[in-house]
């Protein structure tokens, strides 16, 4: 076993960032308010092209955004230069890419990958404890290229976790896995979770996987469209009260279709407004 990391709480406010293409800018994300506490496991879930991956990169400090603000503990990202945000990178937080084959040197052994991800002497020390805590090591002399998908992505979280990262953003760490190599992927983040306690992140388009998690975030046109707890979906309120309604009731409603706000005993009630006279509805 490793030691405690400890994970860290993520905040952002008004996140907005731009893709600079010529003729124009295409907006990736637009005014994103999200919460995330110390220690838990979150999954962005939502079509490709909607801004999933680009929330994970800003996460890992990789460029700042191009509006609102971006805490991760007490550390503003946007507030950081390119020195800041790699120091971040090498101390904080760990990002997973999509394909082990990109986090991991393939003609090196599982334990060398390790090795080589070590900066210090207590970083040194948790490579024994990783490979234990990933299973990994009687593959430990193994070559990384060797490896079934599965191990190899096993492998790519453990080095990631050899620097003592806080926070863990994974992207699609489940990707063209079988489903035995896909359970083993989950269970080893559950025990970065559980056994590390780091906050970690996590991309994913598997409805099988998101139901594993215990708090999911749909990310829609660029901004958290829903949040599932407990297998139950939620609308979320931004901080400018925007709201997106879900998408089957979003089919029900016309586009530019009015809706009348009407307060009852039990809260409120959004309903279609049949009729509306020219001078307004007393508004």
């Amino acid at each position: 076993m490793t030691d405690q990391l400890g994970g860290l709480p993520l905040r952002l406010e008004g996140v907005v960032h731009l893709y600079p293409i010529p003729g124009g800018d295409v907006v990736a994300l637009r005014g994103v308010d999200l919460r995330i506490q110390a220690g838990e496991i979150v999954g962005l879930l939502g079509p490709s092209g909607m801004g999933k991956s680009t929330l994970l990169r800003l996460l890992a400090a990789l460029y700042p955004p191009s509006a609102g603000r971006i805490w991760i503990g007490d550390t503003d990202i946007a507030q950081l230069g390119p020195r800041g945000r790699r120091k971040l990178r090498g101390r904080t937080v760990s990002l997973v890419l999509q394909g082990p084959a990109v986090n991991l040197l393939p003609y090196a052994t599982v334990e060398q990958n390790l090795a080589f991800a070590a900066r210090d002497r207590a970083s040194r020390h948790r490579v024994g404890g990783l490979l234990e805590l990933f299973g990994l090591g009687p593959l430990r002399h193994r070559v990384v290229a060797t490896l079934s998908g599965g191990q190899q992505q096993r492998a790519a979280i453990a080095t990631a976790l050899v620097p003592g990262p806080r926070v863990l953003l994974a992207d699609e760490p489940t990707s063209q896995l079988d489903h035995e190599a896909r359970d083993d992927v989950v269970r080893a983040l559950f025990d970065v979770q559980r056994n590390l306690g780091a906050t970690v992140v996590m991309v994913t388009h598997d409805p099988v996987v998101a139901r594993e998690l215990p708090r999911l975030l749909t990310i829609r046109d660029g901004r958290v469209g829903a949040e599932g707890r407990s297998g139950e979906e939620f609308a979320v309120l931004g901080e400018d009260g925007t709201i997106q309604l879900p998408p089957h009731v979003r089919a029900m409603i016309p586009p530019h279709s009015l809706l009348r706000v009407r307060v009852i005993d039990e809260g409120f009630l959004l309903e279609p407004a049949d009729h509306v006279s020219d001078q307004g509805d007393g508004l």
